[in-house]
C-alpha cells in the first residue's frame, strides 16, 4: 500500500485524483504502480487501476512469462475502492485478490455501492480486503478536493 500511496500523491501533484495502484505477483514482484492519468491523457479510462492491469499484463508479455492477459496469481492494491469499470477489469483480467485502502460510497464496486468482484452471476470472484491504511488514502482525497473548492 506505500507504493500504491506514493502513486497517489503523485497523481495528485500533477492535478489528478489522487489514487495509486500497485499490482504485485504471487512471488512478490512488484509488476506495476501507477496513479491516475485520466488529466494526463485526457482519457476518461485511464484510472489507477485499468492502467496498472494493462501495464502489468505488458509487462508480462514482454518477458514471454505469465499466462497472457490472465493475471491469475496477482495482487491489486489500490488506494480507493474501485468503481465500477476498474472491477470489470478485475474480473475481467482474473485478478484473485483487491486489496484497498478508503470506501468509495459514492461509486465503490467492491461492496459499498455495488459488489461486482463478488456477484455469483459472473464466471471469476475477487477476493476483496478494505481499509489497508484507509485513513491515509481518504485523507489525500479530502485535501485534493478541498484545494479544488478553495
Amino acid at each position: 500500500m506505500g507504493l500504491a500511496l506514493r502513486a497517489a500523491r503523485a497523481a495528485g501533484a500533477a492535478g489528478d485524483v489522487p489514487i495509486g495502484a500497485a499490482l504485485v505477483a504471487g512471488d512478490g514482484t512488484v509488476l506495476a504502480v501507477v496513479g491516475n492519468e485520466r488529466e494526463q491523457h485526457h482519457d476518461p479510462t485511464a484510472h489507477a487501476e485499468v492502467l496498472a492491469l494493462r501495464r502489468g499484463a505488458e509487462l508480462r508479455a514482454a518477458a514471454g512469462a505469465g499466462d497472457g492477459w490472465r493475471l491469475t496469481d496477482c495482487t491489486l492494491v489500490v488506494t480507493l475502492e474501485p468503481c465500477p469499470m476498474c472491477a470489470g477489469a478485475l474480473l475481467l483480467a482474473r485478478i484473485p485478490r483487491v486489496v484497498f485502502g478508503a470506501w468509495d460510497p459514492k461509486a465503490g464496486a467492491c461492496g459499498s455501492v455495488l459488489d461486482v468482484v463478488r456477484d455469483p452471476r459472473f464466471n471469476h470472484r475477487v477476493q476483496v480486503r478494505a481499509g489497508v491504511r484507509s485513513e491515509e488514502s481518504a485523507a489525500l482525497l479530502r485535501g485534493f478536493f478541498a484545494a479544488q473548492r478553495d
